[in-house]
């Protein structure tokens, strides 16, 4: 008869996972010479929530599982005041055990995924403390405030707004809008954050490609102008401004593979060829000519999540939505796709979402919207390359324009593959 078919051994299946959570927390923790629990000490404490719910359960006295918590608290804060001297007042230790008596307890109730998850998140939180400290060292008040205005736009406002349609067509759902601004404000949070942490440390290649995440424009009008101030920068200008455009067709995928998974496929095919021929023609006309590599300058980046822009963003979207809607009634797809081509110039992402939600809603058939989203990348990438003809001049453009034109040339071929 297999172990775990006897009723009396059923539950041990419940305390080996405890045991694993246990080992896994207190085997970091033992690595902390200043810690006063360690890999007994978690793999008990682990158990012991487990035998307590256990008991509270079967003895129907829920005040069981509340009291060893409390005898579990008390008893390591007692360990860390008796040495008064200790430098470390062992917080992280106390409520790493408070935790992993509790995901003992959630392991009885039938919650074993969940509480080997958060023991492994636990145990990736206490072992990387000096990186998280180093983090947590460089951010400036501009970051902290652009996550917690992410935070608002994500945690308090989309929450509360209504999930129904209203306006021309039933095609403005505050609920769909507003989840498209948060989408975009989280791409370009997690460009700008990549950019702060290792970007600037680590040379044109990552300015370039966190910058096209953060804001592609941005990017483009701050190296046009280092360009035209430094010709000895016009290589690393090119380099950065070419790899940052090349991340808005990545950056899209994102945006499609989120909103539109049906489309993905078809999009890969035109976002792939365009991304392809774009770097092809990078390395050919670029960084191949490239002697020496200097470090890129610094890039400056306003706050990507800030409430007016992403109200901006949010009326935008909502703009091109009902402008979309009536021209695809009023003209069929045309319609549309002048609307793609005059949004585009400037904000392809407003574009693009509200052609995939068309889709969405069946106003669109899926190579009408994958057309839409092509013009509008068209347009883009038509607007960035005078942007820098005209800010960094005609040498930057020389080096820049091959690039584009390739992008462009690759997306079209991808069109018409599919």
């Amino acid at each position: 008869m297999p172990l775990f078919d006897s009723p009396e051994l059923a539950p041990l299946a419940h305390f080996l996972t405890s045991l694993a959570i246990g080992l896994l927390i207190g085997l970091e923790r033992e690595r902390n010479p200043s810690a006063k629990a360690g890999l007994r000490t978690f793999t008990l404490v682990a158990m012991a929530g487990t035998l307590t719910a256990l008991l509270s359960e079967k003895t129907g006295a829920p005040w069981l599982l509340a009291a060893g918590l409390l005898v579990m608290g008390g008893m390591m804060v007692a360990a860390y005041t008796k040495d008064e001297d200790e430098e470390d007042p062992g917080t992280t230790t106390v409520a790493a055990v408070v935790l992993c008596y509790g995901l003992g307890a959630l392991v009885w109730y039938g919650y074993s995924q969940l509480a080997v998850t958060l023991a492994i998140l636990t145990t990736i939180l206490l072992y990387f403390k000096a990186e998280m400290r180093g983090i947590s060292q460089q951010i400036s008040r501009l970051d902290l405030v652009s996550i917690l205005q992410f935070a608002v736009l994500s945690f308090v406002i989309l929450p509360v707004v209504p999930n129904r349609g209203f306006g021309p067509y039933q095609v403005l759902n505050p609920y769909q809008i507003w989840w498209m601004v948060v989408l975009i404000s989280g791409l370009s949070l997690a460009g700008y954050a990549a950019l702060r942490i290792v970007g600037q440390r680590h040379g044109a290649l990552l300015t370039g490609l966190f910058g096209g995440i953060a804001s592609s424009t941005a990017t483009t009008l701050a190296f046009s102008r280092h360009g035209r101030a430094d010709p000895g920068l016009l290589g690393i200008a090119a380099l950065v401004i070419l790899l940052a455009n090349w991340m808005v067709m990545i950056r899209l995928a994102i945006e499609v593979a989120v909103v539109a998974p049906s489309l993905l496929a078809r999009m890969l095919v035109i976002f792939g060829c365009g991304a392809a021929a774009g770097l092809v023609a990078l390395y050919l006309t670029v960084w191949r000519r490239m002697d020496n590599r200097p470090d890129a300058p610094r890039l400056e980046v306003k706050n990507p999540t800030e409430i007016r822009a992403a109200l901006t963003f949010g009326m935008l979207y909502a703009g091109v939505l009902v402008a979309s809607a009536w021209l695809s009634d009023l003209a069929g797809s045309s319609g549309v796709y002048a609307v793609a081509l005059v949004s585009g110039l400037t904000d392809v992402d407003a574009i693009t979402l509200s052609s995939l939600r068309l889709y969405g809603l069946g106003t669109l058939a899926g190579e009408q919207a994958a057309t839409a989203i092509l013009l509008a990348l068209l347009a883009n990438i038509a607007f960035k390359a005078g942007l820098t003809l005209a800010i960094g001049g005609a040498g930057l453009a020389r080096h820049t324009l091959p690039g584009f034109l390739s992008a462009a040339a690759g997306a079209v071929a991808g069109w018409l593959l599919v």
